[in-house]
């Protein structure tokens, strides 16, 4: 019997930067986290990923910015897509060609367009034709964030009671509110330990259960404030959520530590500027880099200012993005 034709599929995927932070999960295999969470698509950076399937293939291959990947790497995007193999009852390997506009591994939520954009490219290269929910799904076994960069626009995703339930929807799409991530660059280095290495720390930090004892309020206060475009108490969440997951990670066994002198000055600079009434504040997510967080009647005024500030390197400038799609 022929094999199927299968034909090259392309998408294209945005980072997300959360406002509500996930940290930690309750089934690392299916990458079910501990809380929902909250985020914003980032329009302008992005990773395109192109999937071909080819029955004469014996192993995955896969090229990332033109370089061939091999070890640890090849093998977390060969267990995605074992997924994607399963749900079409087909054994057939992939050839992956990816490629993103910003750094990789430095706390800008790569991994989330990554397997968000390899989630769309690949189901559809397959012949599978996902709805969203399930797409969602889908993105979040290989990489929780990834769940979230499917959706347009202001993300939730809901924690739920299993992998059925687990998924990302939108809660207001892009243009909805002009927001601006001015992303403070000021160390593009891999991380020493990524994400998933932190997600499975989380429990040891005897501050998580604390982190996690009042998340659905502020969940539920950030939700709020974005619905109705409430800058001031946006701000409050945002930094305290982002505050606390740190606290996490500090006290987790060994302690995470991603902070440097250059993050601490953007986040002491910031909180005096919104003092002198310029509406803007901060999160971190698992790196040193900080998104700044701004009306964007005021972003051109603190993209100057920041620039200014000592170590940092370069300013990726993000709006309100869409979610995943096909090119």
């Amino acid at each position: 019997m022929k094999s199927p034709d299968f034909q090259p599929v392309s998408a294209v995927a945005h980072p997300n930067i959360a406002f509500i932070k996930y940290w930690g999960n309750r089934d690392q295999e299916l990458r079910l986290p501990c809380n929902s969470s909250l985020s914003m698509n980032l329009s302008g950076l992005e990773t395109c990923t192109t999937v071909r399937f080819d029955p004469l293939l014996h192993q995955d291959h896969f090229l990332l910015s033109g370089e061939v990947v091999k070890g640890a790497a090849l093998e977390r995007v060969s267990r995605f897509l074992d997924h994607i193999r399963s749900l079409a009852k087909l054994n057939v390997y992939a050839h992956i060609e990816s490629q993103s506009n910003f750094p990789t591994g430095a706390g800008i939520a790569s991994s989330a367009s990554a397997f968000a954009a390899l989630a769309m490219a690949a189901s559809h290269a397959i012949g599978l034709f996902l709805d969203e929910k399930d797409l969602s799904r889908l993105a979040r076994k290989g990489s929780g964030s990834a769940s979230r960069s499917i959706p347009d626009g202001f993300v939730e995703w809901q924690a739920g009671t299993g992998d059925a339930d687990s998924y990302a929807f939108s809660i207001a799409p892009a243009e909805h509110w002009d927001l601006v991530d001015l992303i403070c660059l000021i160390d593009s280095s891999h991380k020493v330990v990524g994400s998933t290495g932190g997600h499975a720390l989380a429990g040891t930090s005897p501050l998580q259960s604390v982190r996690l004892s009042h998340l659905q309020q502020r969940l539920e206060k950030c939700r709020q404030a974005i619905l109705r475009k409430d800058f001031d108490q946006f701000a409050e969440v945002v930094e305290e959520d982002s505050n606390l997951m740190h606290a996490v990670m500090r006290t987790s066994s060994p302690p995470l530590i991603y902070w440097l002198a250059e993050t601490e000055i953007i986040l002491w600079n910031v909180l005096a500027w919104r003092k002198e009434g310029i509406p803007a504040c901060c999160t971190v997510d698992a790196g040193p880099n900080v998104h700044v967080l701004v009306l964007g009647d005021h972003a051109d005024k603190l993209q100057a200012r920041l620039s200014e500030l000592p170590g940092v390197q370069r300013i990726f400038r993000a709006s309100p993005g869409p979610g995943a799609s096909l090119i």
